[in-house]
């Protein structure tokens, strides 16, 4: 039994990033972004993510969708756009506000960039390229 919870612990340990989705690992880098954001007015600070799509070699576009209410939706697509993979989460929402709905679209093995501006005292998304 011992070696059992010992496998299952050293899994857990070792392939907590295997079960994240795109969306939670670009909140992940947000939320480290945030601890680089200046505390002044107006800071900024631009937070990059190398999308890899767990899809496989046919996924040629990432979109990525910062939602106004909340939302991060990421959608992994082929050359005809259709999805093989997608994910979403609000983890990041603790860490950052969206002013508007923002919707981007990458080519594969490009860098998605997240731009952060202190406005009133909170981390904003001003701007993703």
């Amino acid at each position: 039994m011992k070696p059992i919870l010992a496998a299952l612990f050293a899994l857990c340990l070792a392939g907590c990033s295997l079960l994240q989705d795109a969306a939670t690992s670009i909140a992940a880098d947000i939320e480290n972004g945030v601890g680089r954001l200046g505390r002044t007015e107006g800071s900024m600070h631009v937070v990059s993510h190398d999308a890899k799509s767990r899809a496989g070699a046919g996924a040629r576009t990432i979109t990525v969708q910062f939602d106004k209410v909340g939302a991060l939706i990421v959608w992994y697509k082929d050359a005809d756009g259709k999805v093989l993979e997608s994910g979403s989460t609000t983890y990041h929402s603790r860490f950052v506000d969206t002013a508007e709905t923002i919707i981007v679209d990458k080519p594969m093995g490009s860098t998605l960039s997240i731009e952060l501006e202190r406005r009133n005292g909170r981390a904003v998304v001003a701007r993703v390229f």
